[in-house]
C-alpha cells in the first residue's frame, strides 16, 4: 500500500469520531434533514479523506438510488454514503454529494451523537 496523504481542513470541521481525521466543512452542508439508521445525517457538497466503496442500488425513503458507502481513510470506519445516481427526477440534486452520519462524526465543537436522542459534548450550535 502506498503512502497515505490526508487533507487538513481549516475552519469549522466535521471529523471522524474514531480517529479525528478531517472529513468536511460546515460551509459545505447542503442539508441537515437527512436520516440514517442511527439518527441524523447531513448532506455535504464536498467531503475529503474518504474512500468510496462499491456502488449498489438502495431503496431509500426518497426512492431508488445508486449509492456507495464512504470510509474514513484514517481508520477505515464507514462514515456515510455517496449518491452516485438518483433514479427519481426530483432527487437528481443529490448526485455526486455525500451524506455523513452524525453518529459517526464529531462536530466542529467536538460533540458527537451516540443514538437517536443522546448528544454528547458541546452545544453543537450548528444543529440549532
Amino acid at each position: 500500500m502506498g503512502r497515505l496523504f490526508v487533507i487538513n481542513l481549516e475552519g469549522k470541521i466535521y471529523s471522524c469520531k474514531h480517529c479525528k481525521t478531517h472529513l468536511a466543512l460546515v460551509e459545505d452542508i447542503v442539508s441537515k434533514s437527512f436520516q440514517c439508521r442511527h439518527g441524523k445525517a447531513y448532506l455535504f457538497s464536498k467531503v475529503v479523506n474518504v474512500s468510496v466503496g462499491e456502488k449498489e442500488d438502495r431503496l431509500m425513503m426518497t426512492g431508488m438510488h445508486t449509492v456507495a458507502d464512504i470510509f474514513c481513510v484514517g481508520c477505515g470506519s464507514i462514515v456515510g454514503w455517496k449518491y452516485e445516481t438518483a433514479h427519481e427526477k426530483s432527487q437528481k440534486y443529490k448526485e455526486g454529494k455525500s451524506v455523513l452520519e452524525r453518529y459517526k462524526i464529531s462536530g466542529p465543537d467536538g460533540s458527537y451523537w451516540v443514538s437517536h436522542e443522546t448528544h454528547v459534548g458541546g452545544s453543537d450550535a450548528d444543529d440549532v
